[in-house]
C-alpha cells in the first residue's frame, strides 16, 4: 500500500476521537439536551439517560462503525488482514455517513421549531471530513488492491 494511504488512514485514529469531543452544534435554546454546545460524546451521554435504543444506534454509527473501518483498513494496509473484507468495511463507512445525515436532519428539524437558533460547530465539519476521508481511503485502497492483483 502507498505511504499516503497509510498516513491518511492512521491520522483518522487521532482525528475521529477529536471530532467526537468537538462541538457539533451550538444552540441558543435546545430543550432536549439543555446544552449550549453538543458534541457526539455529550449528545450520547444525554441519550443514554433518556433513550437507550437510540443511544446504541448513534454509538454504533458515530463511534464504532468509523473506528472499526479505520482499524480494518490499517490492517489491510499492513498486510495483516485479507483485502476480501473491503466490502464489509465499505458498509461500515456507509453507517458512519448515516450519522452525519441524522445530525443534519436534527439541525433542520430544530431550526424549523422557531425560537431556536442552531448552527453547525467546527466538530461537525471535522467529523464529516473524517468520514469522507475514510471513504476516499477505502476507495483508493480497493483500487490499489485490484491493481496489485492483476
Amino acid at each position: 500500500m502507498t505511504t499516503a494511504l497509510r498516513i491518511a488512514n492512521l491520522s483518522l485514529l487521532v482525528l475521529f476521537p477529536i471530532a467526537w469531543f468537538a462541538p457539533l452544534l451550538r444552540a441558543a435554546l435546545l430543550p432536549i439536551f439543555g446544552l449550549d454546545e453538543i458534541s457526539v460524546i455529550s449528545g450520547l451521554q444525554s441519550l443514554w439517560a433518556s433513550d437507550v435504543f437510540l443511544a446504541l444506534v448513534v454509538t454504533l454509527f458515530a463511534i464504532f462503525a468509523p473506528y472499526l473501518k479505520t482499524i480494518g483498513l490499517i490492517l489491510i494496509h499492513f498486510n495483516l488482514l485479507k483485502s476480501s473484507v473491503l466490502p464489509v468495511l465499505g458498509y461500515l463507512g456507509k453507517l458512519a455517513m448515516a450519522d452525519i445525515f441524522l445530525i443534519a436532519l436534527y439541525v433542520v428539524v430544530v431550526k424549523g421549531a422557531g425560537r431556536v437558533t442552531v448552527e453547525g460547530g467546527w466538530g461537525l465539519y471535522l467529523f464529516t471530513a473524517c468520514v469522507l476521508m475514510s471513504i476516499f481511503v477505502s476507495i483508493f485502497t480497493a483500487r490499489e488492491v485490484k491493481t496489485n492483483a492483476e
